[in-house]
This record gives C-alpha cells, structure tokens and sequence, in this order.
C-alpha cells in the first residue's frame, strides 16, 4: 500500500491549481477548508487510500449529511489527482434522488413577496431590487457582478464562469428598475450593485443583509439565502414552460441532472400529490 507525505505549501499550490481551472471563489475557499479537515484529522500519519477511506466513514459518524460528506470528498479527490495520487481516491457515497424538499428549507412565492415588502418598507432599496434581479433572472451570487449599467441598457448580460460563457436575458421591467436604481446614485458604467463607498457587494455582505432582513419580514432565516432565489426561479420558470432543458441552459447547467434537483417538491407537496391518487379506499 503506498503511502504519501503532504508536499511544502501543497495548500498554496492547489488554490493556485483550482484558480487556473477557473473554479469559482466560492468553490475554491470550499475545497481548500475541506482539505484542511482532512489534514487535520490525519495528523503526522501519511496519507494512503485506506486512511483516506477511514475519513469517509468519520464523517458519516458525525452526523453529516451524504451530501455534504460527497462534497468533501471531492475536495480531497480533487487534491490526490493534482498530486498523482489517484489510488488514494475515496469512492463517493451512493445516494438516492430526492423525492421531495424539506419544507423547512423551502422558500415560498409569499414569503419571497413579504421579503421584498419588508425590504422596501424599511428603506433597503438595494437589498430588494438585488433579490428581484436573482429571482427574476436565475443567476448566481457569484454573477452579480455581471449585472452592469451596460447590460441593463442591452437587456442581457453575458454571464462568464466555470470557462463557459452564456447570455442571460433581463426582463424589460427589471432594466428599467436597475437603469433608475443605477441613475439615482450616479453610476454611469460598470456593475450596479456596489456599496457607498463604491466596492461590489460581497457574498457575505449579501447573505448576511438577507439574514438580518429575516427577523422583521417574520420569515425562518433557514429559508432565506441567495440560492434559494435561484431555486425560486427554477420552479417558477419550470411551471411557466414545461422545458428541463431550456431551465438547464437559462441556469447554467451542463446536466439536465443537476437542473432536477432544482425541481423536487416540498414534502408538503409531494404528500399532496399522493392523496390525489385516490388509492387508499
């Protein structure tokens, strides 16, 4: 069995490896905190596919969910191929499709509609029109940035990330509210959604005016971040045309799989459907 020892600075050489495969900063903070763990948990052992192995079933004694354990593997994946190490490689959990949401997790059209009441009502004109333009156009947090004065005046915005290049469209009403937002607080090019001193918004500058916004608009703060925008949108656009596969290229996706996920039901849903059947006499 082959055993290997961390090279010096292999954290600063796989951040700059996963930079130059154009993972996003989200992803690449991800994988680098999951490597972490991992080291953590290894100590001064050397790294062999059988303690490798060993981390797996660690995780799933703490509780983690199959999930969360299959993205940290591949964090580590991703390290042991960067390295050569591909014996090393763990095997992913199998898990089965999910048939229905939790409902706890789930975001719903009126609570959406209270968000934005509540936003407006307390003066927070930016937080609301950035939740209007994820919901309404399917983006990512990461993508806000390419939300700019030039695009709202086009009514599209060509989104680069992940090396795959594609248009968003932007609805009519949607630039007209940006294009004034944009007037009202002289920004004449470049990205519409910047703090007052003129820097973009951060992910963690978002999420956490999402999570105060909670407490006021009285809706479960579990429910609130930017990606549930995104899910909102899905399901709504889902619903409006029948077509997977245009959802999976509006959002992004280079699998129809992926696109699914964004579909499954709440259980509250998914329960109600059932009793439609009618089988049970």
């Amino acid at each position: 069995m082959s055993e290997y020892q961390f090279p010096n600075h292999v954290m600063e050489r796989f951040a700059r490896h996963l930079r130059q495969e154009e993972r996003s900063p989200g992803t690449v903070a991800k994988y680098l905190r999951d490597v972490s763990a991992f080291a953590h948990w290894l100590g001064s052992a050397p790294v062999t596919k059988e303690l490798a192995t060993g981390w797996k079933e660690h995780l799933r004694t703490q509780g983690y969910a199959p999930t969360t354990i299959n993205s940290m593997l591949a964090a580590i994946n991703g390290l042991f191929h960067f390295l050569g190490w591909d014996e090393c490689r763990v095997k992913f959990l199998k898990v089965q499709r999910r048939l229905f949401r939790d409902a706890g997790r789930e975001l719903t059209r009126p609570e959406y509609d209270r968000l934005l009441e509540t936003a407006r009502e307390r003066g927070q004109e930016r937080l609301a029109l950035l939740m209007e333009t994820i919901c309404a156009t399917g983006i990512r947090v990461s993508e806000v940035r390419y939300i700019t004065m030039e695009a709202a005046q086009r009514g599209r915005a060509e989104i680069s990330l992940k090396g795959k290049i594609r248009t968003i469209l932007l609805p009519g009403k949607l630039c007209r509210k940006l294009l004034k937002y944009a007037r009202k607080h002289k920004t004449v090019s470049g990205e519409i959604f910047l703090t007052r001193n003129g820097i973009p918004l951060s992910r963690r500058q978002i999420w956490a005016e999402l999570k105060r916004l909670c407490k006021y608009a009285g809706v479960e703060p579990s429910k609130v971040f930017p990606h549930n925008l995104r899910h909102l949108f899905a399901t709504t656009f889902y619903k409006a045309c029948k077509d997977i596969a245009r959802l999976a290229d509006v959002l992004g996706h280079s699998s129809i799989e992926t696109t699914r996920i964004y579909l499954v039901t709440s259980g509250t849903e998914h329960a109600r459907q059932l009793n439609r059947l009618g089988l049970v006499s």
